[in-house]
């Protein structure tokens, strides 16, 4: 009975680390594609001035 119920808190485990990863990938995505429109969106505006839409 022990070691079913460790093969299962072990699944759950890496269910739920799998689930976490695929949804960081996601966030990542998603400020990478921010990040990218920012960029462009400053470089191409401002009356042709360059500048950082970024305060680093």
């Amino acid at each position: 009975m022990v070691p079913l119920l460790l093969v299962l808190l072990l699944a759950l485990v890496l269910f739920g680390a799998g689930f976490a990863l695929e949804a960081l990938w996601w966030v990542a995505v998603i400020v990478l594609v921010v990040w990218l429109l920012g960029f462009v969106m400053r470089s191409a505006g401002a009356g042709g001035k360059r500048g950082r839409w970024y305060r680093w």
